[in-house]
């Protein structure tokens, strides 16, 4: 049977990216994004909810959102739901944690305010990341391993 996992998710960021490196130098971002739902009860009611998601991005998309969202900006993201999982120092109990790791984004609104205009849309960029490349399959090497979370491609992002 096929899998599939994919999220797509518009909101407002909730706070400033904050961006880490590794070891390497791979750039890994934290944010979140703030999702209003609008709906009306039985009664006709009418009522909104807020879903907050965070959101990890790598490599150059994570170099992008710090340079370019701030809190409260628009933005488009698509990616994939990923557990994380880890055992707090505190009370040594088990504790995970559902994110969205991030494929791609786009930038939505106008650049200068952090708002778009009353559709949340409006001119806006998109960044995908980038995939890795293949090599001849005869030479020595071309498959080699790697962690697509924490190696970063390329930085040949389509203007």
């Amino acid at each position: 049977m096929p899998n599939l996992n994919k999220v797509m998710l518009i909101g407002n960021l909730t706070r400033d990216p904050e961006i880490k490196y590794t070891p390497k130098g791979s750039a890994i971002a934290d944010i979140a994004l703030a999702i209003n739902r609008s709906y009306s009860t039985d009664q006709g009611e009418k009522r909104e909810e807020t879903t907050f998601v965070d959101i990890v991005l790598y490599g150059r998309l994570a170099e992008i959102a710090g340079e370019y969202l701030r809190k409260g900006r628009p933005a488009y993201i698509e990616g994939r739901l990923k557990l994380d999982t880890w055992d707090d120092k505190q009370t040594g109990q088990k504790r995970s944690k559902m994110r969205v790791v991030g494929e791609s984004l786009q930038l939505l609104g106008s650049r200068e305010g952090g708002g778009g205009d009353a559709e949340g849309g409006g001119g806006g960029r998109s960044f995908q990341r980038p995939t890795e490349r293949s090599e001849a399959p005869s030479r020595v090497g071309a498959n080699k391993p790697h962690d697509p979370d924490l190696d970063g491609g390329h930085d040949d992002v389509p203007f």
